[in-house]
């Protein structure tokens, strides 16, 4: 006979698995629900971690999510590779942010002072110093910055890497679809299937499409740039994310549209901004033209926590262009709620009753603690963050 699972997943990207994988560590029965892991958002996202460069007028409570998560990514970033015993494409070298012309800097100025206001980490340069940086940056750059601590990972070996770890703590994934909760028997539910989230739980997430070129460089050398730069240019806002394979990718559009078609006139703005900011891309190959659709939310922020009205159910949706550098908060905060039944501070601003008109919010999460052992209790220093 079967054992029922304490916890069951629907939806195999990065979220979903690292709550598989944390939920087994923690000697839990876990199942991840998924016909095909990792196809979602996570194969067309770029994995910046950049809460500095995507902190956001208006969004300060969601920064502050994004330091959080991004504090836990180093020790995250090495448990997951001494687990795997491989790597997954984490790097460090911090990101440097643009601007083309005048306008655009005046632009980016802007939000440097919003970001530095909140305390952030990031530096105005110099065009000479930009250019020592990454001597790759076009000669017209008119100005910039660097924010040290925004970093990158590549999404697609971090699926890889991730489902092998939850697996090898003792995880079980069954290649199915999941039509509606009531399909699934455990003793918790995660949802972690992004945009599918709507239909399965009723909650406003909507699809957010972006479209995304793969560059490679000649002779299979690495990028001439090793920073990730983001920048404006002639007013178009794009980003160029360099990997070790010799590979740059390219984004990202941000359309209200629920379609993967990859249009010439995405394809033609991405190029004429990243080639604005670095001309040797002009000689690379256009190896990919992707489009995916990212899971949206009416605040831009994700939706965590329990489902009002339905015991046993939680969300871990809705995160928007955030999804890869909020996986390591996300699976810690959801796995001590399974855990303890008690939900960490951090997630108070992000809980479905925001959006479900339940004026005293969700409460203790009644039926969520599992059976079995608990083990240690997270360690890292961001655990209490507020």
């Amino acid at each position: 006979m079967l054992t029922r699972p304490d916890v069951a997943v629907v939806g195999a990207g990065p979220v979903g698995l690292a709550i598989a994988w944390r939920c087994a560590q923690r000697g839990l029965r876990v199942v991840v629900h998924d016909p095909a892991p990792g196809s979602g958002a996570s194969h067309v996202a770029a994995g910046m971690l950049s809460p500095v460069a995507e902190a956001y007028f208006g969004e300060h409570v969601l920064t502050g999510l994004l330091a959080a998560s991004a504090a836990r990514w180093p020790a995250f970033a090495a448990e997951l590779a001494e687990a795997v015993g491989t790597g997954f494409g984490y790097r460090t070298e911090g990101t440097i942010v643009v601007g083309l012309t005048g306008d655009d800097l005046a632009e980016a100025r802007r939000l440097w002072s919003y970001q530095q206001g909140l305390g952030l980490p990031i530096t105005p340069l110099r065009p000479s110093e930009l250019r020592d940086r990454e001597p790759a940056l076009a000669l017209r750059v008119r100005g910039g910055a660097v924010a040290p601590g925004d970093h990158q990972v590549d999404p697609r070996r971090l699926v890889g890497a991730l489902r092998a770890a939850a697996e090898k703590a003792g995880a079980t994934l069954v290649p199915d679809a999941v039509g509606a909760l009531s399909d699934v028997d455990a003793g918790v539910t995660v949802v972690a299937a992004g945009c599918g989230a709507a239909a399965l739980t009723g909650l406003p997430v909507r699809p957010v499409k972006g479209q995304v070129l793969r560059l490679r460089a000649p002779g299979g050398d690495p990028p001439g740039f090793r920073h990730v730069i983001r920048g404006y240019a002639d007013g178009e806002s794009v980003y160029l994310v360099p990997r070790g394979s010799g590979e740059v990718v390219v984004g990202a559009t941000v359309e209200e549209r629920g379609d993967t078609a990859v249009t010439a006139g995405a394809v033609l703005r991405l190029l004429r901004a990243a080639v604005g900011l670095v001309p040797e891309l002009a000689e690379y190959d256009l190896a990919e033209a992707s489009a995916g659709l990212r899971p949206g939310t009416p605040d831009n922020a994700p939706i965590l926590g329990p489902l009002p009205g339905q015991p046993g159910v939680l969300a871990a949706t809705g995160h928007h262009r955030h999804g890869i550098v909020l996986t390591p908060v996300t699976a810690d905060l959801i796995t001590e709620l399974i855990v303890t039944g008690e939900g960490n501070p951090l997630l108070t601003p992000f809980t479905p009753d925001r959006f479900t008109g339940d004026p005293h919010g969700p409460g203790p999460f009644a039926g969520a603690r599992t059976p079995g052992p608990a083990g240690p209790e997270p360690t890292s220093e961001e655990d209490r963050w507020n």
